[in-house]
């Protein structure tokens, strides 16, 4: 790694965390007053994440982001990939369009204060090869190299640690020495105090239904972009899965033919927590940084808050 890539930042500022606390408001984020009678209506009507979520696919032509990746891992950063590159597109969009980060809980909704964002990470290549999910929490304000950093960090820690250290597995072993009738007490517990904002903030930690956004990768099983579901429990409103497994043969504007290389994507979002046209513009941003990621070298002008 290079050395551009040990440097310590000072700590960003969190433009989404900067209110001042009022009731109803919870630990992951302040409950939206304004938003439209609809928006307020529909969490009673659909209760369920998995019943509200839209399937949304996408593709992006890859000359622009393989030649990004290309610069990056000249420039030490090894790992760098097209993951980091959508990532880093979906945390800047965020920037611009907070309402995608909106969430449903107890039947309200809440803008977040974080860009959390949680994926499925092995301890090593081999099919029977333990595995984890973890959770890599981004700013606003964050860079590609930054959304590198992070997850290049908290991924090699997990791959390097000799014993269990992550949360949710430690919470998922216990239970499975508890019987199932308690074990089904432990999770209705769970869910109430979740619905009411008061589930304990280690359990939030380390939840893999408690983020912004989850992400999985086809591209390394050689297979199409799947359209994966959204966990009822938690508040996870998006859940992306991509491969860079297509090749296409197109004719240019000469009339010959060029190989083509695409990134599929396909979003499942949580339909209650923004409109169609807002949904839209988010999910555009991401494609702009995607046609072109030099944007990501620098951080945003200005970031937006969402709405009161």
């Amino acid at each position: 790694m290079s050395k551009k890539n040990k440097e310590i930042t000072p700590q960003k500022p969190n433009p989404l965390a900067d209110y001042k606390k009022r009731f109803g408001d919870r630990k992951d984020g302040r409950r939206l007053r304004t938003v439209e009678p609809i928006v307020t209506l529909i969490p009673f009507f659909m209760k369920e994440r998995s019943e509200a979520s839209n399937l949304v696919s996408d593709a992006v032509e890859m000359t622009a982001i393989e030649a990004y990746v290309k610069e990056k891992k000249a420039a030490g950063f090894k790992n760098f990939n097209a993951m980091h590159t959508l990532i880093a597109a979906y945390v800047r969009s965020i920037s611009q369009k907070p309402g995608i980060n909106r969430f449903v809980s107890g039947r309200r909704v809440y803008a977040r204060n974080s860009i959390e964002v949680i994926m499925e990470v092995k301890k090593t290549l081999d099919l029977n090869a333990p595995a984890t999910m973890v959770k890599f929490k981004f700013n606003p304000y964050d860079t590609a190299e930054d959304v590198y950093n992070e997850m290049n960090a908290k991924i090699t820690a997990y791959q390097n640690a000799e014993e269990e250290q992550d949360g949710f597995d430690k919470i998922a072993r216990f239970l499975t020495y508890v019987p199932t009738w308690i074990y089904k007490i432990i999770v209705n517990i769970m869910l109430w105090q979740d619905a009411h904002g008061i589930l304990p903030e280690f359990i939030r930690e380390a939840s893999p239904g408690h983020q912004s956004m989850g992400i999985t990768s086809m591209a390394s099983l050689g297979i199409p972009s799947i359209y994966h579901h959204l966990y009822d429990f938690g508040n996870c409103p998006m859940f992306i899965s991509f491969s860079t497994a297509r090749h296409t043969y197109e004719l240019n504007r000469e009339g010959k033919v060029e190989r083509k290389h695409y990134l599929d994507i396909n979003y499942t979002v949580d339909d209650r927590i923004c409109d169609g046209v807002y949904y839209a513009s988010g999910l555009r941003e991401i494609r702009k940084h995607l046609k072109n990621p030099y944007l990501l070298d620098v951080p945003p002008e200005n970031v937006v808050v969402d709405i009161p």
